[in-house]
């Protein structure tokens, strides 16, 4: 099959996770109050909460987006919050696409770089360019410079709106910048010139001026047009939006048509100091991803799918993956996501859990290394826990962030003032309410973690028989330990909260984590309990707790959540919450004195109803229900002037909405199309644009109710409540054997020199570490792996060549960066 083949299915797919740590030595050297954003261009994506009164803020927020659009530039940018004026911003860290992979999982100090208006640029321009010979009036000939300037795109919103754009034509040379101007475009990112202007480039013979100027054929060579976008200020000054330039000598006599991505003037940051402005510290991790039509990856699924039943499981392509990539995190995502898709996860997690038991010399170090199977397990319960951690924990969790308690009991950090036992009463409490939650929590967990949880509670007892405590351990170390103790501490990352918590509610969540971790124990522990904790606070603070009754609740709820018994009938009877924030809807003109212009709302979409409320926690003024849903769609801009908007499609007229940013807008979509699906009333025709005076402004139909013009877009490749798009994670499997071709390589050498001279390995080589049980079932495996890898490497280079042929250098895809040389 060649890639050619449904090459027009290929998906290009990028995403960016990571962190922001903390930033140090920010200027001025003042407390002040912080937060960081991140910016695609110009765009605006993630903001992280306000750290107040600060020399060194520490924001700890981890990030994770797909990002739906091309881009330049990857920015963070630090402000200083003001409450009167405008927010300062005191530097930025911007690094170019191309340069991402250099940093891509590593922790590192970043130093500032000034925020100058003239490199804060995004978007492009589309230009052609001419050179005509005319003859004068007394029969000598000139040269005369034709600039056609048709449109821009991807131009940046000025203070949240819109931008009112125009651009100046300038010819420049050693003596010359005769500068032209195109008519100002009000309220669009998107502006269509499509005005063209005149420039004398060889002058005539016959010329005569008082500067006596002439142009040389040669001094063509040192001639170029320069066009640059400004922003009408009006008022105000204008602000400049980015530069081009082309040299003249490209042409000859010849007409040049191509686009150009916008330019940062060249003298930008150029005499700043950049050495005083402070560092920041990040963890940046972006993958692109070219997908290919699912049949590609066949070969591939289904050697990865057979791993569970390998034998020894060592000898499988999944546990092949974890044992080359150098971050076993790097393999375990993907690969769990794929299985997980596939329903293969619960036997794999059981074959490499035995293996990893085997290795396990005492009952009570039981799955408490980081393994592939502790690890495989780790990222189901966040991939399917989701929705189970909410119901249980966040309304408590919202609770003490909201309305925090002083919980602090550790006499060395005690303030003055504080009461002990008050904060000892506080803590008890909190405690108390997150326990009580997680016991009675075990009819809503999923059913796959039970599955999984029911697996290694039997591997556990069958390896220690004579242990009455490791069944419940084995479940504990987990559910206990790495679940909602982990979530307890860290509410941000598992969208229990928006944000990472302040210092002090910090400090409470971890008390309250290590609190929920010791009563998890409790259960499995065969030694005295108190012995178990190094601070004596702690030790003092659980005395006061009934041992027998907790450890009859762990007890009880770890057998539930062991069980094969189905939960699901009661686990549905709740509408699953998937997705809320504030986005602002226009006036659906359902009354007609109401006005039809865009409101700030707050949007909550679950698995029944997609609703909006004035305000968070409000009731919903209007609610739809999502088996009449029958689209959703992006909307033109052209629309109303606006970005990032989108389509809901019901009963009644279009929701039109505008969502905060495009990644903000793209995951609303997505989410929206998951849950609708199934609907089968869903529409196979929409109009992109908007109805307004009369007819649809895409296809001119007068006719409010008329079918839509243009076809909706395919049904999103994913579970309603698990967003797992299995060919992408089969290509990010694919990438991670590729960039560790050598290690297969190697790997596959050492199991032939095993299998031949059957003889101990005499000195350790690059593959020592790997496990070795089974060197010829190990080797048949590897030989499988680098073929498949070997055959999709060609079908994405006959990609690559396609679209370096369909997208040529200047097209709107591919548009030149930098000088035409």
């Amino acid at each position: 099959m060649a890639a050619g083949d449904g090459g027009d299915e290929v998906r290009v797919l990028q995403n960016l996770r990571g962190k922001i740590y903390d930033a140090k030595h920010l200027v001025p050297n003042k407390m002040r109050d912080f937060f960081c954003t991140i910016n695609l261009d110009q765009e605006e994506v993630f903001r992280t909460q306000v750290v107040e009164k600060s020399l060194s803020p520490y924001f700890g927020e981890e990030f994770y987006f797909e990002i739906p659009r091309t881009f330049q530039w990857l920015s963070f940018y630090i402000y200083d919050k003001s409450v009167l004026q405008k927010d300062l911003r005191i530097g930025k860290v911007s690094i170019k696409k191309e340069d991402l992979c250099n940093y891509t999982g590593k922790e590192n100090w970043f130093m500032l770089q000034p925020v100058d208006s003239n490199s804060e640029v995004q978007g492009k321009v589309h230009l052609e360019l001419k050179l005509n010979e005319l003859i004068t009036d007394n029969g000598s000939v000139c040269q005369q410079l034709v600039v056609h300037i048709k449109e821009c795109h991807g131009l940046p919103l000025i203070n949240g709106q819109n931008c009112d754009p125009y651009a100046t034509v300038s010819l420049v040379g050693p003596s010359r910048n005769d500068q032209k101007k195109t008519k100002v475009k009000k309220k669009t990112s998107n502006p269509q010139f499509n005005e063209t202007f005149y420039f004398e480039v060889t002058r005539s013979s016959s010329y005569t001026k008082k500067s006596q100027f002439q142009v040389e054929e040669e001094d063509i060579e040192k001639l170029e047009v320069r066009v640059d976008l400004w922003n009408n200020g009006n008022l105000v000054q204008d602000i400049f939006l980015g530069e081009i330039k082309v040299p003249v000598k490209v042409l000859r006599n010849d007409s040049f048509q191509a686009w150009y991505l916008l330019q940062p003037r060249e003298n930008g940051n150029k005499s700043s100091k950049t050495d005083d402005l402070g560092s920041l510290r990040l963890n940046i991790c972006y993958t692109e991803d070219c997908v290919l039509p699912s049949e590609y990856y066949a070969s591939l699924r289904n050697l990865l799918l057979k791993s569970p039943d390998v034998q020894p499981i060592s000898a499988s392509a999944g546990y092949i993956l974890s044992e080359v990539c150098r971050d076993k995190y790097d393999a375990v995502l993907p690969l769990v996501r794929l299985l997980l898709h596939h329903h293969k996860l619960v036997p794999f997690v059981a074959a490499v859990a035995e293996l990893d038991l085997k290795d396990t010399q005492e009952a009570n170090t039981i799955f408490r290394g980081n393994s592939l199977a502790t690890r495989c397990v780790d990222e189901m319960m966040k991939i399917v826990g989701k929705h189970y951690l909410k119901v249980t924990l966040k309304p408590v969790i919202d609770e003490i962030c909201e309305s925090p308690k002083p919980c602090e009991i550790d006499p060395i950090k005690l303030k003055e003032g504080d009461n002990v036992e008050i904060n000892m009463e506080n803590l008890r409490y909190y405690v108390d309410k997150v326990f009580r939650e997680i016991v009675r929590s075990s009819i809503s967990c999923p059913t796959l973690m039970c599955d999984v949880f029911y697996s290694l509670r039997h591997l556990a007892a069958k390896r220690f028989p004579n242990d009455p405590h490791v069944q419940y351990s084995a479940v504990s170390s987990f559910v206990f330990l790495r679940f909602f103790a982990v979530a307890v501490v860290s509410p941000h990352t598992f969208h229990l909260r928006p944000h990472h918590p302040d210092a002090q509610t910090s400090r409470t969540l971890t008390l309250i984590s290590k609190a929920i971790q010791t009563l998890g124990s409790w259960g499995s522990l065969t030694k005295s309990k108190l012995s178990s904790f190094k601070e004596t606070f702690m030790c003092e603070f659980f005395k006061t707790f009934q041992e027998e009754k907790f450890t009859e609740s762990v007890k009880k709820f770890l057998d539930d959540v062991s069980s094969t018994e189905s939960k699901e009938p009661s686990g549905l009877s709740e509408p699953v919450h998937l997705k809320e924030g504030e986005m602002y809807k226009r006036a659906q003109g359902r009354t007609r004195i109401g006005k039809k212009n865009f409101k700030k709302r707050w949007f909550c979409l679950t698995s029944r109803e997609f609703t909006y409320h004035k305000q968070q926690d409000k009731e919903p003024i209007f609610t739809i229900p999502i088996k009449n849903i029958l689209a959703v769609e992006k909307l033109d801009e052209s629309s109303f002037n606006k970005k990032n908007m989108f389509q809901v499609l019901h009963g009644e007229k279009p929701l039109y909405i505008q969502a905060n940013n495009c990644v903000e807008a793209s995951e609303w979509i997505e989410a929206l199309c998951r849950v609708t699906r199934c609907n089968q009333k869903r529409l196979n025709f929409y109009h992109p644009s908007a109805f307004l005076n009369g007819n649809w402004l895409c296809c001119k139909a007068t006719v409010e109710n008329t079918v839509g013009c243009a076809r909706c877009t395919a049904d999103v490749p994913a579970d309603t409540q698990i967003e797992i798009d299995g060919d992408r994670e089969a290509e990010r499997i694919y990438s991670l054997f590729t960039m560790n071709m050598s290690k297969l390589q190697k790997l596959e050498e050492a199991c032939g020199s095993i299998a031949v001279y059957q003889g101990p390995r005499k000195e350790p080589d690059d593959y020592s570490n790997f496990t070795i049980e089974d060197s010829v079932a190990t080797f048949h495996t590897l030989k499988q792996i680098i073929d498949i890898v070997e055959k999709l490497n060609e079908s994405h280079e006959k990609y690559q060549k396609k679209r370096s042929s369909s997208a040529k250098y200047g097209s709107e895809e591919n548009p030149i960066v930098g000088k035409v040389s």
